[in-house]
């Protein structure tokens, strides 16, 4: 005999609910759809059920497939709004605020990551007046996944450019946004999908990768857990004597009888300490006028490497735990009191340089007093970090770093939405192999316009800009080849590149200039994009040609002719004959071209120009004041 088994009836209640019509979450309140071309609304609902869409005084009608997948197309709409959207099936949705403008699509690396929070010192005022409603930034939420593409994200919402939202925007993307606002008065969507210290591969799907036999591999091992490599637990490191005493060091009580004097800003392996990895407390006593007593105060502590800890009269005031952001702490009210005041920073470092980085702002301030915190303090060594060792355990895969993984998590369930163009801001992170990055970036372009299934899709990108030391003599540089693969990257058609050579920091791999970054994508995209008659590039190589000892260089994109930004003679240039030992060149301009030369090449065959980490003064320019890419030729 068979048992009947009884189904209480609240679970085919919850079973109903659970079907019922849902939305991806970039389709909500607030969004930008894109003008002018058939946009695609998309979701899910139970299986075979109806769903009605009404838009602007009319009903469209879709049917969820057996899967209750379904999707449907709203006609070309012209920019405007706002517009309201409802979706009726068991349940209803109704979208309010809903603007027709353009939308792009901004991924990359840490520069496009880079919020105006981050630079609200150099864009405060930005910040304060900002009041741009019809400017919003749909923000993916960082996310890896190794298993395949991913239909809907966790999380994320459309927020306007105002004042309560804005600091969330990316700042490069939110200056080009304003630029094209401002130009064609219509709404502009930012869609931000960007993670910090990626490659390129990580953000191009499987297919995209066919081309890349090790990726491909690695993206299956990837699929099987069994295959991944199953990292040991990292050794521990010793323990920090100023945590671990009686009297803990940042304790305003604590007097470091074996402290030695060190400078900041400086890196401490510069002062004394050979080699060192490993914790360093910094103590100083700072004087506070009467003034600066009891109020409300900010650090700015510049940048460290690595990691760092601030303590005033005991009280930890801030942290952070890797080298990159700007240290910009605020200090609560009634921790300062007149007199001195004890300051204690302790400082990780895990490889390399460990301390403070040289020309960064190092001071407090409350009120219109300022107190520099720049010179000579107290230094004790807490712990010292061994030296890996060849057997060390290797670090965790970084879900982050995989092939497809992000373009998994953070593009795919976008693909379906329907944009204006793309603009790309990468390459740090692939700078250990920059021969391949060409080919790379060809890969990922062709693979987002055939996810998109558009073509000839508008892809904007940025030449990295310089960093590190300033190098006086002629040197190979990745930095600088890696620039020569995205200037290749130019062959494949409908793309651009904004030229950032004189944008950088020295000391910053996030320099602050955000804005003429933002702009000048901007100005690409008038011309690409828009099919503005304007000159959007700087100077770009075109070809080489010699006459005796010298070599006559052309370029495009020159305007109404060459120049320098100086007014001085064209710098950074290097010559070299068949045996590639480069020299510094002479330069002339004649019109749109550039004639160089040394007296000890009498056979030249190769030209640089701005080919180094930091080029000293890359000054060549057109007619526009736009800066030349950096490049190496081939004479001919």
């Amino acid at each position: 005999m068979k048992k009947l088994i009884v189904i209480p009836s609240f679970l085919f209640l919850a079973g109903a609910l659970s079907a019922q019509v849902k939305l991806p979450r970039l389709l909500q309140d607030s969004m930008i759809l894109q003008r002018d071309q058939p946009v695609k609304l998309w979701g899910t609902a139970a299986a075979n059920e109806k769903i009605s869409i009404r838009f602007k005084g009319k009903t469209y009608r879709a049917k969820a497939d057996a899967q209750g997948r379904w999707q449907q197309q709203l006609p070309a709409t012209p920019a405007g709004g706002p517009y309201n959207i409802d979706i009726s099936a068991s349940n209803h949705i109704s979208l309010r605020d809903v603007l027709f403008g353009d939308v792009w699509f901004c991924s990359g690396q840490s520069n496009m990551v880079h919020q105006l929070n981050v630079h609200d010192v150099t864009y405060a005022d930005e910040i304060a007046n900002a009041h741009l409603p019809e400017i919003r930034q749909f923000l993916v939420p960082m996310g890896a996944d190794l298993y395949g593409p991913q239909t809907d994200l966790p999380g994320g919402s459309w927020k306007p450019a105002t004042t309560n939202d804005i600091r969330q925007f990316s700042a490069v993307a939110y200056f080009f946004a304003k630029q094209l606002h401002a130009q064609y008065k219509i709404p502009i969507g930012i869609i931000n999908a960007s993670v910090g210290g990626t490659p390129a591969d990580a953000w191009t799907s499987a297919e995209g990768l066919a081309g890349f036999p090790e990726r491909q591999s690695a993206i299956a091992n990837n699929k099987d857990s069994s295959k991944r490599v199953k990292p040991a637990p990292p050794a521990p490191q010793p323990a920090d004597a100023g945590m671990t005493g009686p009297l803990k060091w940042f304790s305003p009580d604590y007097q470091p009888k074996k402290a030695r004097t060190i400078n900041i800003p400086g890196y401490w392996e510069d002062q004394g300490l050979r080699n060192l990895d490993g914790v360093v407390w910094y103590f100083r006593d700072i004087v506070i006028p009467e003034s600066m007593a009891g109020k409300a105060a900010k650090v700015f502590l510049g940048r460290i490497t690595d990691a760092d800890e601030l303590y005033i009269n005991g009280a930890r005031i801030g942290n952070t735990t890797y080298q990159y952001p700007q240290r910009r702490y605020p200090v609560p009210a009634n921790v300062l009191k007149a007199g001195r005041n004890r300051f204690v920073i302790r400082v990780s470092n895990f490889s390399g340089k460990g301390g403070f980085v040289p020309d960064k702002p190092y001071y407090i301030f409350a009120g219109n007093d300022t107190i520099d915190l720049k010179g000579y303090w107290q230094y004790q060594v807490g712990a010292v970090f061994p030296p890996p060792s060849p057997d060390a355990p290797k670090p965790p895969l970084q879900a982050i770093m995989q092939p497809s993984a992000l373009y998994n998590a953070m593009v795919a369930p976008e693909i379906n939405y329907a944009i204006k163009g793309i603009c790309w801001y990468q390459g740090e992170a692939d700078t250990f192999h920059p021969n391949a990055y060409t080919k790379l970036m060809t890969a990922l372009i062709r693979d987002w316009r055939a996810k998109w299934q558009q073509p000839a899709l508008p892809f904007l990108f940025v030449q990295l800009p310089g960093f590190m030391d300033y190098n006086y003599l002629p040197s190979e540089s990745n930095w600088a080849a890696l620039r020569e693969a995205q200037l290749q990257t130019l062959a494949e058609p409908n793309t651009a590149m904004a030229v950032a050579i004189d944008l950088g920091e020295w000391n910053d791999i996030h320099p602050d200039n955000k804005k003429a970054v933002g702009e000048r994508l901007a100005l690409l995209a008038r011309k690409l994009a828009y099919h503005e008659n304007i000159l959007a590039s700087g100077p770009l190589y075109k070809s080489a040609e010699a006459s005796g000892n010298k070599v006559t260089l052309h370029f495009t994109a020159t305007g109404d002719g060459l120049g320098t930004a100086d007014g001085d003679a064209p710098e950074t240039f290097e010559i070299a004959g068949a045996d590639k030992k480069f020299v510094w060149a002479t330069a002339k301009i004649e019109g749109d071209k550039v004639v160089v030369w040394n007296d000890q090449v009498a056979a030249p065959k190769f030209v640089r120009y701005a080919w180094s980490d930091n080029p000293v003064n890359p000054n060549l320019v057109n007619s526009a004041k736009l800066p030349a890419s950096p490049f190496q030729a081939t004479v001919k």
